[in-house]
């Protein structure tokens, strides 16, 4: 994966651990602070210590894991033996997860761009906000789908996983959006 960050923009003259720490201190303020820091210290470097950075980072990994669970499910979609039930709820999902990978690339994409412009910073933030905050709920509607005694066991079990993984890195990048929102705004 690689991440679609600018690091000019990041600050200079900071140490390895610096940029950890600054990690490490940022994702404790989200509702997943492990996930958050084991999803972002690899990206220390590009990161820095730029709340925006981070930022974007946390939505580019949020969109890599959806882009791939979307695969997923798409394939798995298409086994055999399904019931109907099954079969409804996968395609539902499948669906809930395409409209979540493109609401976390306009954020993405709305927050390069803003980076160029640096106008209207609170429109770009409320955008990003309200598209994370659309993601959120679209993984959150497709995990209910897999809800109930009907499913399968052990396809419900994995599908789950998979989707409340995506929707608490979501979750972190949306509480990192806010972060840097309420620090340059």
């Amino acid at each position: 994966m690689s991440l679609q960050i600018n690091s000019s923009l990041a600050a200079r003259n900071t140490t390895p651990k610096t940029n950890t720490e600054f990690i490490r201190t940022s994702c404790s303020t989200t509702t997943y602070p492990k996930l958050c820091y084991s999803s972002l210290s690899i990206h220390a470097g590009k990161i820095q210590s730029s709340p925006q950075l981070l930022a974007n980072a946390a939505l580019n990994v949020s969109l890599s894991s959806a882009k791939s669970t979307s695969s997923m499910m798409l394939q798995l979609s298409h086994g055999q033996g399904m019931k109907p039930r099954e079969v409804s709820a996968m395609s539902d999902c499948v669906e809930e997860l395409s409209e979540s990978v493109d609401e976390l690339r306009r954020s993405i994409d709305e927050m390069s761009s803003s980076a160029k412009r640096l106008t209207d910073f609170q429109l770009m933030i409320n955008n990003v906000q309200t598209w994370v905050s659309a993601a959120l709920t679209d993984e959150s509607t497709c995990s209910d789908g897999f809800a109930g005694n009907a499913m399968n066991g052990k396809l419900k079990t994995s599908v789950r996983e998979k989707i409340v993984n995506i929707a608490q890195l979501t979750s972190n990048a949306l509480s990192l959006v806010n972060s840097y929102a309420s620090i340059h705004g």
